[in-house]
């Protein structure tokens, strides 16, 4: 495998650098992988190959990815010690598919987006430990890695959950591993979490290099690229498809045309590339060559539309209740708008039945805009009933529904309706503002419209979910001890 070859590679670099030999370029040698060319459509490439990053004239940047590894197994490996070791797997919303896996469950052959009812037998056979999703949990413990990261860089872009960009220009090469060595370790001991760090001189040559650290042994879970001795060497041992925005399409494309491996990618020729993959596949092949195209975003782009949805524990079948649930999912997406500061100026309401129904089956959305933008709640369901009312049909078992708010604007610039006045508009913030903060001190959905309902029999199946260790109090971590055993074995020792 081209991974295994890469750890060789690296073995050797240690060994002869050890010794005082200096190890041979790989480049020439065959990968594993050895490209075949489609004879009657070759792909263009550059007459000669790209330099090396150490030979860039330009000053170079140094972005660190770094990515817990297998977040959501972690987290719940952080509350449950007996869980190393052991293969773990962590399901989607009603427990319908496998979304995170543990090393060991991977080992077995278990695939993301395997269906738990069909793997069922084989997870009792095989002792594997089953969880539903837990995202209140995974949300604070994602919250906590980033904290823990922030005060290692003047600059830091939480990409996803799991993943964060750093900048570590700032450092001189030499310091840079070792830097990334005392982040890695001090996320582990502060949050429990096992991360994996690659740094490049671009945010593509970072994934990727995070990528080899996190499934080569011998790196300890860091790889500077920028550093590497042969970094052309390791991108022609590594699949195409694992460069970033490069898809299953892309790839097929791509491999049709003989390029087969990153190195390739990244000597094709510009003009062959844009006109096959667009100017964002040019963006991708220049950020391989070591030029930086997308910067790091510091600030979090604002939001252009806010969903809540979710996939129903038992079929729904009657308006009463799903009405219920739209004016639930309508309170929680209009609380997170509040919270990011914007009002809505149209939603739109969809439901449907299960896509796996061979019978019976219907799928359908309207949309609203309103007369002027809002966050007022009341307002928002009462629009959002009154579209679900729309596109209802008697007769369905509808297995999912969903709120989006399709327009949002900033609040503080929202234009006021005609009819509305400052008064009236400041009293319904002000409803808002107290009816968010009793929530937020004292739990979620605390204070709701009644209309939100109280029994939700239809609710998402979490038969596996651990408790939410860190928020909240009823669900805390209890540590027990036997003090008598412990005190008479104290007494016993000499």
């Amino acid at each position: 495998m081209a991974l295994d070859l890469f750890e060789g590679i690296w073995k050797a670099q240690a060994e002869s650098s050890a010794n005082g030999h200096t190890l041979p370029s790989s480049r020439g040698a065959t990968p594993p992988h050895a490209p075949h060319p489609t004879p009657n459509a070759p792909c263009p490439t550059l007459n000669s190959p790209t330099p090396q990053f150490p030979n860039s004239p330009t000053p170079q940047r140094a972005f660190a990815l770094v990515d817990c590894n297998n977040f959501y197994v972690s987290c719940e490996r952080v509350f449950n010690a007996k869980l190393a070791g052991r293969p773990v797997v962590v399901l989607s919303n009603n427990d319908g598919c496998v979304v995170a896996r543990s090393e060991e469950a991977k080992a077995l052959g278990i695939e993301m987006g395997d269906p738990f009812f069909q793997r069922e037998a084989f997870f009792r056979e095989h002792a594997v430990t089953v969880y539903s999703s837990n995202y209140a949990l995974y949300a604070d413990m994602s919250q906590r890695v980033m904290q823990t990261l922030a005060p290692f860089t003047p600059e830091m872009e939480v990409y996803s959950i799991d993943e964060s960009f750093l900048s570590l220009d700032h450092f001189p090469p030499p310091e840079r591993t070792a830097h990334a060595r005392t982040i890695r370790a001090t996320v582990r001991r502060w949050t429990g979490i096992p991360v994996s760090i690659g740094i490049g001189p671009t945010k593509t040559l970072a994934k990727l290099a995070n990528a080899v650290a996190k499934k080569t042994p011998v790196l300890d879970g860091v790889l500077d690229l920028i550093a590497h001795p042969d970094p052309d060497g390791l991108l022609e041992t590594l699949d195409v498809e694992k460069v970033w925005g490069i898809g299953p399409e892309r790839a097929a494309l791509l491999r049709n045309h003989g390029i087969e491996n990153v190195l390739q990618l990244k000597n094709a020729d510009e003009a062959w590339v844009k006109k096959r993959l667009t100017v964002m596949g040019l963006r991708t092949v220049l950020e391989l060559r070591g030029t930086s195209c997308i910067p790091m975003e510091l600030a979090p782009p604002a939001k252009k539309s806010i969903t809540c949805s979710r996939s129903f524990g038992r079929a729904v079948a009657t308006l009463e209740e799903l009405k219920v649930a739209v004016a639930l999912y309508t309170s929680r997406a209009a609380e997170k708008a509040r919270r990011e500061g914007v009002a809505v100026m149209q939603l739109q309401v969809f439901i449907h039945t299960s896509r796996h129904r061979k019978t019976l089956r219907y799928a359908n959305y309207a949309t609203a805009r309103l007369p002027m933008a809002t966050s007022y709640t009341p307002e928002l369901v009462e629009t959002a009933h009154a579209l679900l009312e729309r596109i209802f049909r008697p007769g369905y078992p509808y297995s999912k529904a969903g709120v989006i708010f399709t327009q949002v604007v900033p609040e503080a610039g929202a234009q006021l309706s005609l009819f509305a006045t400052p008064e009236e508009m400041e009293k319904r913030k002000a409803v808002m503002r107290v009816v968010d903060d009793l929530n937020r001190k004292r739990g979620k959905g605390r204070i709701q419209l009644a209309s939100a309902g109280t029994k939700r029999e239809w609710s998402m199946r979490q038969e596996k979910r651990s408790p939410r260790f860190t928020t909240r109090w009823n669900e805390i971590l209890v540590v027990s001890a036997d003090l008598e055993e412990e005190a008479a074995s104290d007494s016993a020792d000499p």
